[in-house]
């Protein structure tokens, strides 16, 4: 991996980069809240043993990117950000985007307004979501996310725990109003109608629940549109103990949608 920096809307972002040159296609990683790309280096072996150059940047105040920690005022700038690390990469293949929770809600904002060669959803924040529940509070309380929710290997919340580079503090309320903003220009924004489109989701995920996201995929589904739905799985499908599976489903997903004709 190579890590670089480059311009975002509000400062330098930190961008990962695992090289490839016999690379087919671009993946470009999009985290969720609080996390950082460096925790995608699986993921981002088992791409480029798939024939991709894959890219990730930290969003701002997330990983080694400037700005105030956790703090989104506007998610459009995020988007755009996802633009600046594509253009890093400095590269025609074919693009795939790969959105994680709230990164998956980034990826479908970023698919409505730039063309892709295919977008894959995990887990991803569309239709509704119950953490905006927090904002009729009149105080966000301080209680970080439970790492035991992420998966089912107790290893995963017990790495996340440790990272120093993951924000452990509580929600802050301006990044949730721009998170309800966002949310509501992709649920009422363009359908996907022609994107080669896959939804992954974990069937016992409680930070992102499955009936809550369905409500936003049922919104922005096209003609190629598919899903994967895992018995048991937690949010974090990457890291969860069927992550093989998972990684060969996108996998699978990405040389069928990129295959000549």
């Amino acid at each position: 991996m190579i890590e670089s920096n480059v311009s975002g809307h509000a400062g330098e972002l930190a961008v990962h980069t695992w090289p490839n040159l016999d690379a087919t296609w671009l993946a470009v990683l999009v985290h969720g809240y609080g996390e950082h790309g460096g925790r995608y280096g699986h993921v981002a072996d088992a791409l480029v043993g798939a024939g991709a150059l894959v890219v990730a940047a930290d969003h701002v105040g997330h990983g080694r990117s400037e700005g105030e920690p956790a703090l989104i005022t506007d998610f459009d700038g995020v988007v755009a950000d996802v633009a600046a690390a594509v253009g890093s990469a400095a590269s025609d293949l074919p693009t795939v985007l790969v959105g994680h929770s709230v990164g998956g809600l980034v990826a479908a904002r970023y698919a409505q307004l730039h063309p892709l060669a295919a977008l894959v959803l995990s887990a991803p924040v569309l239709g509704t979501w119950q953490g905006l529940d927090l904002l009729s509070l009149p105080e966000i309380p301080d209680t970080p996310i439970d790492p035991n929710a992420l998966s089912r290997d107790p290893g995963v919340g017990e790495r996340y725990a440790a990272d120093p580079l993951v924000w452990h503090g509580p929600f802050r309320r301006e990044t949730l109003e721009a998170l309800e903003r966002a949310l509501d220009e992709v649920n009422y924004g363009p359908t996907l109608e022609h994107l080669p489109t896959l939804w992954l989701h974990g069937e016992a995920d409680e930070l992102v629940p499955l009936a809550d996201t369905r409500t936003g995929t049922d919104r922005l589904r096209g003609l190629l549109f598919e899903e994967r739905l895992y018995p048991g799985a937690r949010h974090e499908l990457f890291n969860e103990t069927n992550s093989d599976e998972v990684l060969a489903d996108v996998v699978g997903f990405v040389r069928r949608v990129l295959a000549p004709g």
